[in-house]
């Protein structure tokens, strides 16, 4: 690809576009972008390239001969240094009052033309003739106007030159950036894992990259309607995955939104009630679900009275809020020894995750995977990097989100419980790195 930039400061331009990735692409060979000085074709001795308009007004207006002298010259450089039979060229005029430009018009560029000629205005223009005689098209980057056309020529010199194959080392580093496909791009994060209480969301860090892709392309979705709904009011939206999404960002928005900071600390008897609370919000949600895991009144206070006394239990916050709890155990679970089908990692001292639950009010807002977290965090203050759990075969939701937290399945085991119920359940654990 071969630009060539008309214009009254080439040095500027140069500066700009022999830097960063185009100017290394430029020494490659992969670019050839040239700045050429309009000044350097004019026919007096002033070097004079502007004059008053007709019909007076403001200003001074750019000549046609010395751009048009100044665009035979690039025309015949070019065709000079050109390796093809027919050089696809264009001459293009920054304009306000051209085509707008995006980064379907980038691709456009790219894809039909292996020379480019931006032409840069100045003062109150040029004079409509070079226009009409010698411009092939008009592009404006904005409704706006600039004191001349070289910052323009550099957007679009830029835009169209990072679109070239070998300029950027793969393709997917421009086809997943923001306005690619009609959608703005996803939030991006580097180290470290937390900066000022903020993290970095648990998805990017599992290496599950069919859920990345998913959670990218949620993302997209919700910055472009939020941030640009022109856009997204264009989006083709039929594909049943994004539909999918759309209904889970609806849900998820449905939920409350968590303003508080999250915390979480050992609870106390006089945290019982809050507890129950949660306890008959889980158990309400199990039973619709016709999740036989909470049987009968387990748990009961009591269970939380042993927990409590034995510094087992947590409490999590949202501010001052009660929003979820768990009880970590380091006692030996004796159910656990009779595993079928699989088997526990060997030789691995281990914590039990017996129970948890998030208040009704908080799911699907997160806070779930801010109790594993917790979790993880807990087992290594007591010296530990095994967790051990189980769920019911039915509990999905719950499964899901052991998966989603570096738990994995190692087989089944049979529980103790009233008459009547179901006594299997599959059992999880995770190696903390």
């Amino acid at each position: 690809m071969r630009i060539d930039i008309m214009t009254l400061f080439p040095d500027t331009v140069n500066a700009v576009l022999h830097e960063s990735i185009i100017g290394r692409a430029v020494k490659k060979g992969i670019l050839d972008i040239n700045c050429v000085q309009i000044r350097d074709f004019t026919e007096n001795k002033q070097n004079q390239v502007d004059d008053y308009p007709y019909g007076g007004g403001w200003g001074c207006v750019m000549m046609a001969q010395p751009l048009k002298s100044c665009l035979e010259h690039v025309m015949s450089t070019a065709r000079e240094n050109s390796t093809g039979e027919n050089l696809r060229s264009r001459v293009i005029y920054m304009s306000p009052q051209g085509r707008p430009f995006t980064q379907t018009e980038a691709r456009r560029l790219r894809d039909n033309y292996d020379h480019l000629v931006l032409v840069c205005g100045h003062y109150e223009g040029i004079d409509e003739r070079f226009i009409e005689e010698c411009v092939d098209e008009e592009i404006s980057i904005g409704d706006f106007v600039l004191t001349g056309g070289e910052i323009a020529a550099m957007a679009v010199a830029d835009s169209v030159c990072r679109l070239v194959p070998g300029v950027l080392a793969d393709e997917e580093c421009y086809t997943g950036e923001s306005h690619w496909d009609g959608l703005l791009e996803y939030p991006q994060y580097t180290r470290p894992e937390v900066w000022e209480g903020r993290e970095v969301p648990e998805v990017l860090l599992n290496g599950d990259h069919s859920k990345i892709e998913k959670w990218r392309r949620k993302q997209q979705l919700i910055r472009t309607r939020d941030k640009r709904p022109d856009m997204f009011a264009r989006l083709d939206l039929s594909e049943k995955e994004d539909r999918e999404l759309l209904k889970e960002i609806s849900f998820e928005e449905s939920r409350i939104k968590l303003t508080e900071p999250l915390s979480y600390r050992k609870a106390s008897m006089d945290d019982l009630d809050p507890i129950m609370a949660i306890v008959a919000d889980a158990r309400a949600v199990l039973k619709k679900r016709k999740v036989d895991q909470w049987q009968g009144d387990y748990p009961e206070a009591k269970n939380f009275v042993s927990d409590i006394e034995k510094g087992e239990c947590y409490l999590i916050f949202h501010g001052e809020e009660p929003a979820g709890f768990f009880t970590l155990s380091c006692a030996h679970e004796e159910s656990y020894d009779a595993i079928t089908d699989g088997k526990w990692t060997p030789d691995m001292e281990c914590c039990v995750l017996h129970r948890a639950a998030v208040s009704a009010k908080y799911r699907g807002t997160g806070i779930s995977s801010y109790l594993f977290r917790c979790v993880d965090e807990v087992s290594r203050s007591y010296g530990l990097r095994c967790i051990r759990t189980d769920t019911h075969r039915k509990n999905k939701s719950m499964q899901r989100l052991m998966r989603d937290r570096g738990y994995r399945y190692r087989g089944n085991i049979q529980i103790s419980c009233e008459p009547g119920h179901d006594t299997a359940r599959q059992a999880f654990e995770k190696i903390l790195k």
